[in-house]
C-alpha cells in the first residue's frame, strides 16, 4: 500500500480500499491463517476521548494478527496531564511502536500527528471532523450484506453537522458510482457545505427531508446516528435536537424488505430495542465486521515496515485557522497550512474549516 497514513478513507485509492476489503473478507473466513502475521509488531492507541468499540476494536485486531498493544485510554493517566505537546507524545510513541491509532477531541489532530510520526497514523476519530476506520467497517458490512458499493440509495439520520462517521460515509460513498444520499436532520444538525461539496463534484446526488418516516420506503441502506451531547455548547441547546429522529418498528413498516440498518454505536434512545429484533438491523454485526477491516487496514499499513521522521513541515500561509474546535487552537507550534479554494479562500489542512484571507 503506498498510502502512509489514514487520516481520511479516501487517503486509499480505489483499487487500495477494495484490496482492503477483500483481505478483511478473507481474515473472517480463514482467521487462523492470520493469527501470526502481526507477531513482534505494536500497536499504541492513543485516546484522548471516550471510546468502546473503536478502540477495543483496535486492540482485538492486532491482537488476533498476533501482535502487542501499549496506550492510554484517559490522557489524563499519561504526560499530556502535565502539559505534553501532541508532538512530544507522537514522536516518544512512535519511537516505541510500529503503527498508531489515535482519537482526539479536536478536529484536525490525525492529521497534525502525522506530520510528526515515524509510523503510520490511523484516525480514530477526530472531533466532529472524521472517523475514517467507522466507515471502513460500513463499507466492509454494506459489501458483505449488500453485494455492492455503488448504486445505493443511502439515508444518513441525525446529527448530521456534528457526525464525523457521516462525513467520512459520505465522502467515500461518493467515489462509487450512482449513489443517492438522503439526508435526513433538523435544519440546526444539517451536513456541512464542504461535504455538500464533495457530493456536487461526484457522480451522485443528495437530497435534504426532515422526516425519517417520509425517507424511509426509498432507502437501501438507513444509516443512523445518535444526537450527541459531547458536541453541543450547552444542554438546553442539546435538549432541543434530542428524540427528534427515532427508529421504531412502526416505521419499518413502509421499508423495503431487504433495507440494511446500521448505527456506528454507542446508541442512545435513537433505535427501539424492538428494532434489534428485525433481520434488516445489522449494527452489531456491523462491529463485528470492522474488527476484521481494522485488521487488514493494519496489515496493509506495516507491509513496508520502516520507520521515518518526517521532514520538518514549514508554514505555506501566514493566517490561522479560525475553527475553534481544530487542533491549531490549542498546539500553537502547528504551521499554518492550507490549500487555496478558489478567490481569497483558505481551507484548512488539519480540519477543512474555511477561511477568507
Amino acid at each position: 500500500m503506498k498510502t502512509r497514513n489514514v487520516l481520511d478513507l479516501t487517503d486509499l485509492t480505489h483499487d487500495e480500499l477494495m484490496a482492503v476489503i477483500r483481505l478483511a473478507d478473507d481474515i473472517r473466513k480463514k482467521p487462523a491463517d492470520y493469527a501470526e502475521v502481526c507477531r513482534g509488531r505494536i500497536l499504541a492507541t492513543l485516546f484522548y476521548e471516550p471510546s468502546t468499540r473503536t478502540q477495543m476494536s483496535f486492540q482485538t485486531a492486532m491482537l488476533r494478527l498476533g501482535g502487542t498493544i501499549i496506550g492510554f485510554a484517559n490522557p489524563q493517566n499519561s504526560s499530556v496531564a502535565k502539559g505534553e505537546s501532541l508532538k512530544d507524545t507522537i514522536t516518544v510513541v512512535g519511537g516505541y511502536t510500529d503503527i498508531i491509532a489515535i482519537r482526539h477531541p479536536l478536529e484536525g489532530t490525525a492529521a497534525a500527528a502525522a506530520m510528526y510520526s515515524p509510523v503510520p497514523v490511523v484516525n480514530a476519530g477526530d472531533g466532529g471532523h472524521l472517523h475514517p476506520t467507522q466507515t471502513l467497517t460500513d463499507v466492509v458490512t454494506l459489501h458483505n450484506e449488500m453485494g455492492r458499493l455503488d448504486n445505493l440509495t443511502i439515508g444518513l439520520c441525525g446529527d448530521l453537522k456534528n457526525g464525523r462517521t457521516v462525513h467520512s460515509l459520505i465522502k467515500t460513498m461518493s467515489t462509487f458510482k450512482g449513489n443517492r444520499f438522503i439526508l435526513i436532520s433538523t435544519p440546526e444538525l444539517t451536513i456541512p457545505q464542504y461535504i455538500k461539496d464533495i457530493i456536487n463534484a461526484s457522480e451522485c446526488t443528495y437530497k435534504e427531508i426532515p422526516s425519517l418516516a417520509d425517507a424511509m420506503p426509498q432507502l437501501d441502506v438507513l444509516y443512523m446516528t445518535r444526537i450527541q451531547r459531547e458536541r453541543f455548547s450547552s444542554i438546553e441547546e442539546y435538549n432541543r435536537q434530542h428524540g427528534v429522529f427515532i427508529l421504531d418498528k412502526e416505521k419499518l413498516r413502509t421499508a423495503k424488505k431487504n433495507m440494511k440498518i446500521l448505527h456506528p454505536l454507542p446508541r442512545v434512545d435513537e433505535i427501539d430495542v424492538e428494532v434489534d429484533y428485525d433481520d434488516r438491523a445489522k449494527y452489531f454485526e456491523q462491529t463485528v465486521y470492522g474488527m476484521y477491516g481494522r485488521m487488514a487496514l493494519i496489515m496493509k499499513l506495516l507491509e513496508k515496515g520502516d520507520k521515518k521522521y518526517p521532514a520538518r513541515i514549514m508554514p505555506s500561509h501566514p493566517f490561522g485557522c479560525k475553527n475553534p474546535k481544530c487542533i491549531t487552537s490549542t498546539e500553537k507550534y502547528l504551521p499554518g497550512i492550507f490549500r487555496e479554494a478558489g478567490g481569497d479562500m483558505l481551507i484548512c489542512k488539519y480540519c477543512d474549516g474555511r477561511r477568507l484571507i
